[in-house]
């Protein structure tokens, strides 16, 4: 048995990375999944392991900062599995810009994915939860919401500290429905995209700079956001609510 058999859970963002991770070890603790991502093939290509588990998976193409598509794709959750047990508030976007140099474009559009389409899907997918009088919602934040460490993130870091401010929020107001809300504030996390950006000695330096910032003295990977999200999912973390969880192996010398 799974530790999440029956429940169906609504993950956003989940075409690759951090997101994609955490549905396919959803689906391997017996969850059925609501996948999310605005790229269609990028979304199917992260599906197919999830479909040859056997495990029942929807996908749903959709833009979480217009309103009409979020209210669509859950109306798609609870029409295809007549609830959403589950949501996790992953689509995230980020680039850094020096501050005097950032464009007001990018910071709208990253403060709108990040932000209002934590705000929007939550909203859609908490109506459905109220009238069940249960839910978990996890909203991923990120240790640049917390404290700053850069001066290249004036959009990213102050969307992801909007996110844990929503989170605490909607905890008081849904709380009397049954629903719980928290936040994971990752670190430095590893992905396969993580990889990609830069040439073997490039990776390995930055990696070794970002180790040192840690006082575990080692970056992350995204087992350690996935065991998180699984605590704060489960019924072991009933009592606990409006919380954030930093997974960010104790970053030293945050500008706090």
């Amino acid at each position: 048995m799974g530790k999440f058999d029956g429940k169906v859970v609504l993950v956003t963002g989940c075409g690759n990375g951090i997101g994609k991770g955490i549905m396919e070890m959803f689906a391997r603790e017996g969850a059925d999944i609501v996948a999310n991502d605005f790229k269609s093939s990028d979304l199917e290509a992260a599906a197919a392991p999830i479909r040859k588990l056997g495990r029942k998976i929807i996908t749903v193409v959709a833009d979480v900062t217009k309103k009409d598509e979020v209210t669509k794709m859950a109306d798609i959750a609870i029409k295809t599995f007549g609830k959403v047990d589950i949501l996790v508030n992953n689509a995230g976007i980020s680039h850094r810009a020096p501050f005097l140099e950032m464009e007001e474009a990018d910071w709208v559009r990253v403060v709108d994915v990040n932000l209002k389409g934590t705000f929007l899907t939550s909203q859609a997918v908490a109506k459905h939860m109220v009238t069940r009088k249960y839910g978990k919602i996890i909203n991923i934040s990120s240790s640049a919401g917390i404290g700053a460490m850069e001066g290249t993130q004036a959009h990213y870091g102050p969307s992801k500290a909007g996110v844990i401010n929503l989170t605490k929020v909607m905890a008081i107001a849904l709380g009397e429905y049954g629903i719980n809300v928290n936040a994971v504030a990752p670190g430095v996390i590893i992905t396969e995209s993580s990889t990609n950006r830069w040439t073997p000695e490039e990776y390995k330096a930055f990696v070794a700079k970002r180790a040192a910032q840690s006082t575990l003295l080692r970056v992350g990977d995204i087992g350690d956001v996935i065991n998180a999200v699984f605590f704060l999912a489960s019924d072991d973390s009933a009592f606990i609510s409006g919380q954030v969880i930093p997974v960010d192996g104790g970053l030293k010398n945050k500008l706090v």
